[in-house]
């Protein structure tokens, strides 16, 4: 499974990336809000960052502003990969940048319906919001069950990846694994949380106050 992480901050992108974790990076408008700088800075320096994908979004809702914004985005490097809503204007832009060579995320995706007509009009990833989903009393682990059922179904038809997001927590990773879903992309807290564990805090101090007892060095 590829991790991405979701964020617009560099310092966590190189942070995570030294570490070898990050296999892509998205973002969008409101991640972007959060960070000081011009944002055609960030995006250069993130595609420089990153050898995998990163998705960057369009703001426009229609079609013809969200292929202008989508074709200016992929000139940021041949990683980038376009970000529409799952609106009847972003699947068709998805068709119509998909057709000319340009990737695209399909995102806001909310229903199994949505990710197999974003999978028609040819998303190289749909991402459907889990979180949100458990925000409103759904579980939606189930919603990644349904998906990955039907695009198994049709291997044949359909190479879409499906990009879970909205993830809250490391059991959402485990969880999404264990189903099969092709990438994740988390928070940098959520990212931190799966490094850690209590036991392996106690036994490294073990080892090195034992260690200690010895007065050499390696």
């Amino acid at each position: 499974m590829k991790i991405f992480l979701d964020t617009a901050n560099l310092e966590s992108i190189r942070k995570f990336n030294d570490m070898g974790l990050l296999d892509g990076i998205t973002t969008n408008p409101s991640l972007m809000s959060k960070e000081d700088g011009n944002p055609k800075d960030i995006m250069a320096e993130i595609t420089k960052i990153i050898k995998g994908d990163v998705s960057l979004e369009v703001v426009s809702t229609e079609y013809s502003g969200m292929i202008e914004e989508g074709k200016r985005l992929r000139q940021y490097g041949k990683n980038v990969v376009v970000k529409v809503p799952m609106t009847p204007d972003g699947l068709k832009a998805c068709k119509h940048l998909t057709s000319e060579g340009i990737p695209v995320n399909v995102t806001l995706i909310f229903s199994p319906n949505q990710a197999l007509l974003a999978a028609k009009s040819g998303a190289k990833y749909v991402s459907p919001f889990i979180g949100r989903l458990d925000d409103i009393g759904k579980d939606g682990m189930n919603l990644i069950k349904d998906i990955k059922k039907i695009f198994d179904n049709y291997k044949d038809d359909f190479q879409t990846q499906i990009l879970v997001a909205s993830i809250r927590h490391p059991i959402h990773v485990i969880d999404a694994a264990k189903i099969g879903a092709h990438v994740v992309t988390l928070p940098p807290a959520v990212l931190d949380k799966m490094l850690q564990h209590p036991l392996t805090d106690i036994g490294l101090e073990n080892f090195l106050s034992d260690w200690k007892k010895l007065k050499t060095g390696i």
